[in-house]
């Protein structure tokens, strides 16, 4: 027989990417469109049914260009706060609100003036935000005209597993970035959704990451009757990919959002949740089996464009090559508000140039980042290794920062990471793998250091 392979699609800000995998791990091709958002003054939106063009999009440059060979299966990884409100027919009735749109922040306030914040927190892992589906979805029975007749929410790669003829199902990681999961219970918590005026059954039951979801039945002939999986939070899914997936690893996953990922064994009881949180660190459940999620986050490629933008420089190659040549420090130049761009630079003295300005603010990324792992070691104990992926992780300038605030730290031959991992859990879900365990390791058995 022809060897089988495995696809991976990877929902992200920026690009929706696809990968092929062979049964040794092994990316055999990829492919990549943009992720087609309409901006809007808040930030930025998409109708969901353009999502899934983009997806599928993503997928067949991938297979076009993959050996010839039975596709066994396809998981679907995807951005988290994002997803597919439905009706009863399951059509969408609004459209996909990005994750990090503005919209959703007075009703924010009014959550944690209700239930509580650290109520909220304690039973979420998350804090109060306008980032959580919850504020997104009050907002929507607010101010959009048909909102309303929802009944169904699916995140972005359920929705995604839906379109390809899969079954109508949760995950667990992408439910525990809603605020409407109970963590504990791992279920749907009905007083947060009866805050929003929401239906009971809004949110479908949550499986574990990479369970089996039905299989493909339209939208990709060559991967007809592949089984399909959702594979998860995306962050989660390429620490996966990554191979971060062992007691101690710490994963950072630099993209459009920067992510820094620990697993820990449940349970994690309240009082740590309130800490975590309190230090920018978010709980949930991990894309691992039975295990939690540490999670803190920068917006570090999103910062970094709009520093492009405002000098102007459309190859951000070109100031990484300049940034090596500046000291660390930069003569005491720092920014204080990478969000302050481009209108207000905080702290940018008028004859800074264009070099030490880009390097300040991978300095100031690098020190949030810091932060960050500082943080979840109080709360998971020392880090073992460093795991980097991601598009930032091409940046010779981003890494030699990293480098000199994180410590030493690997970075795996995976070229997509988030896209290898869903293609991984889908191999879990079809049988191809016993289980998480016998994953094969990232392409190279050796990782490149950076010490």
């Amino acid at each position: 027989m022809m060897p089988g392979f495995l696809v991976g699609i990877d929902v992200g800000t920026t690009y929706c990417k696809a990968a092929v995998v062979d049964g040794d791990g092994a990316a055999r091709a990829h492919g990549r469109v943009f992720t087609p958002w309409r901006r809007v003054a808040t930030g930025a939106e998409v109708e969901p049914e353009r999502l899934v063009q983009a997806a599928l999009g993503a997928a067949q440059r991938a297979l076009e260009r993959s050996p010839a060979g039975r596709i066994d299966a396809l998981g679907v990884t995807s951005m988290a706060e994002t997803g597919a409100l439905l009706d009863a027919d399951g059509v969408p009735v609004a459209p996909a609100i990005a994750w990090h749109d503005e919209r959703g922040a007075k009703e924010a306030d009014a959550l944690e003036r209700d239930i509580g914040r650290g109520r909220f927190t304690a039973t979420t892992g998350l804090p109060a935000s306008p980032l959580c589906t919850l504020s997104k979805y009050r907002w929507l029975r607010s101010h959009h005209d048909g909102s309303e007749r929802g009944v169904r929410w699916l995140n972005v790669a359920e929705w995604i597993v839906r379109s390809l003829g899969g079954d109508e199902v949760g995950d667990l990681s992408l439910a525990s970035r809603t605020g409407m999961l109970e963590l504990d219970r791992r279920a749907s918590w009905s007083e947060a959704l009866e805050w929003a005026d929401a239906p009971a059954g809004l949110l479908p039951p949550p499986a574990p990451s990479g369970a089996p979801a039905g299989r493909v039945t339209r939208g990709l002939e060559r991967a007809r009757g592949a089984v399909l999986s959702v594979a998860g939070h995306d962050h989660l899914c390429a620490a996966v990919g990554a191979g971060a997936v062992c007691d101690g690893d710490m994963f950072d996953s630099c993209g459009t959002a920067e992510a820094f990922v620990r697993s820990v064994e449940p349970p994690l009881p309240a009082e740590r949740r309130l800490r975590a949180v309190a230090g920018g660190v978010t709980v949930g459940w991990h894309a691992l089996p039975d295990r939690l999620a540490l999670l803190g986050a920068l917006e570090s490629g999103l910062a970094l464009e709009r520093v492009r933008r405002f000098l102007g420089v459309e190859d951000p190659n070109e100031l990484d090559a300049e940034a090596l040549t500046v000291p660390a420090g930069t003569g005491g130049l720092t920014l204080r508000d990478l969000a302050g761009l481009p209108q207000s630079p905080a702290g940018l003295p008028y004859d800074a140039s264009r070099a030490e300005l880009w390097r300040a603010a991978l300095e100031v990324l690098a020190a949030g980042g810091e932060a960050i792992l500082r943080t979840i070691e109080e709360l998971a104990g020392p880090t073992s290794r460093i795991v980097v992926t991601g598009g930032g992780a091409r940046s010779e300038a981003m890494l030699a920062i990293k480098r000199s605030v994180l410590g030493p730290f690997e970075r795996p031959p995976v070229e997509e990471a988030g896209a290898r991992g869903a293609a991984l859990l889908a191999g879990c879900a079809a049988g191809v793998f016993a289980g998480i365990g016998e994953l094969p390791a990232p392409e190279s058995a050796a990782m490149e250091a950076y010490s």
